[in-house]
């Protein structure tokens, strides 16, 4: 009886790590989404790095990230990170963006942010 419950246990377990690995978008360089960036447009990725920039007010602004192979800044409604920090953000890609002034070609709408 002991093996059964402990085989439930395990198949139940293996179950849910499936759904929520599922449900994780891909991490993506941000050189390969500079590079095409018309090809994740609107679609949610995943990407991780260290803050190099930031700005931000009230809770909006926006923060920059580098993962080694390029930068790319995310836009947030969530409070802006301090300036080295590193982090995973979950987002969607959008194309010509102007914040406050400011113009970029290619950033990423925060939807979840990891530290």
């Amino acid at each position: 009886m002991f093996h059964r419950s402990k085989q439930l246990v395990c198949i139940v377990s293996l179950v849910l790590a499936t759904f929520l690995l599922a449900g994780c978008p891909p991490r993506e360089s941000i050189a390969k989404v500079k590079m095409d960036p018309g090809r994740y447009a609107g679609r949610e990725i995943s990407i991780a790095g260290r803050v190099t920039d930031a700005f931000g007010a009230m809770g909006h602004g926006a923060f920059e990230v580098d993962d080694g192979t390029g930068r790319i800044w995310v836009v947030t409604g969530t409070g802006v990170p301090e300036t080295g920090a590193k982090l995973a953000v979950v987002g969607h890609v959008e194309q010509g963006v102007a914040i406050a002034g400011r113009n970029f070609a290619v950033i990423l709408r925060e939807t979840e942010r990891r530290h």
